[in-house]
């Protein structure tokens, strides 16, 4: 993986604080915290860490427990790497602001095929939208003229080179709904629930069950990452293009739940997702393995007695 990915166009962008805001629509969006600056990053740099997080996120929404509890841990995943950025993930093409229309791939948030651009967009700016001019086939972004807006400025010319969506959706305006991101990371956590569960029950389940865990892990699809061709010193290399940290971590995942020598698990003890060291790994770490088989020592025991 590291040698296929040695080359990427992965950076994004993360706010130092996130607030809770409810939209005029009804739903809860979560975006930065006005004045608060961004920070710059390499999500690849970061990938185990990244995917496992997510994972774990994603696990706690499966439980359906208390709401207030996934919203701080929904919080706390983007305060440490920044919005998925479904703006840019969504479209079949991250170069939608010039179109008149959007064009989208099955997914499970906007389920017409195709929208409005200006409707689109209204998606993922809630309380403050975004001015473009269009000319026939070209658009333009003010980005602001104020002194509070020079940090944005900068940030905007930072991704110049992008596609104009991807450095909106790095914008302070830019926001992205709860129960999407709860949905996407309770996706993610489904997808590895169903793999690890189709080989841990292989001797035991039936047929039908095996099929549902296939179907399980099927249903979550997602498209590729684009790439480029570009011109080093020593030979040309391929440069893979991430315009979203949602297809960075379906990416990073896709090849972490692969991958034979560190493959992904879920812990036997506490049951959070982790990167295991070896392919017969069964715990998260030492503490765990031995609370287990305290447990398990325990029960015997007690069936010993009974």
């Amino acid at each position: 993986m590291n040698k296929l990915f040695q080359q990427t166009n992965a950076h994004w962008v993360r706010y130092s604080e996130y607030e809770y805001n409810q939209g005029d629509d009804g739903h809860l969006y979560l975006t930065p915290t006005p004045t608060v600056k961004p920070a710059v990053y390499d999500p690849m740099k970061e990938a185990d860490a990244l995917v496992v997080d997510a994972l774990n996120v994603g696990r706690l929404a499966m439980k359906r427990g208390d709401e207030d509890e996934l919203k701080q841990a929904v919080k706390g995943f983007v305060t440490k790497y920044g919005l998925l950025g479904f703006m840019t993930a969504l479209p079949t093409t991250p170069d939608f602001v010039s179109y008149d229309a959007v064009y989208l791939p099955k997914n499970h948030f906007i389920k017409a095929e195709s929208r409005s651009t200006q409707d689109y967009m209204a998606h993922f700016f809630p309380f403050h939208k975004p001015e473009i001019y269009k000319d026939r086939e070209f658009a333009r972004w003010n980005v602001g003229g104020n002194r509070d807006d020079r940090i944005m400025q900068a940030l905007a010319m930072t991704f110049a080179n992008e596609p104009m969506a991807l450095a909106m959706s790095l914008q302070r305006i830019y926001a992205e709904r709860y129960d999407w991101l709860a949905t996407q990371f309770r996706d993610w956590a489904f997808m590895l629930v169903s793999s690890f569960l189709f080989y841990e029950d292989k001797d035991s389940a039936d047929e039908l069950t095996r099929d549902l865990y296939r179907q399980g892990v099927s249903a979550f699809g997602s498209k590729a990452p684009t790439s480029h061709i570009s011109l080093y010193d020593d030979k040309p290399k391929i440069v893979w293009d991430f315009y979203s940290l949602l297809l960075t971590i379906q990416t990073m995942f896709g090849f972490a739940l692969t991958d034979e020598k560190r493959p992904l698990r879920i812990c036997k003890h506490c049951s959070l997702a982790f990167i295991a060291g070896h392919a017969n790994a069964a715990f998260c770490n030492p503490k765990c393995k031995n609370q287990y088989n305290v447990y398990k020592g325990r029960d015997k025991k007690e069936q010993d007695a009974d």
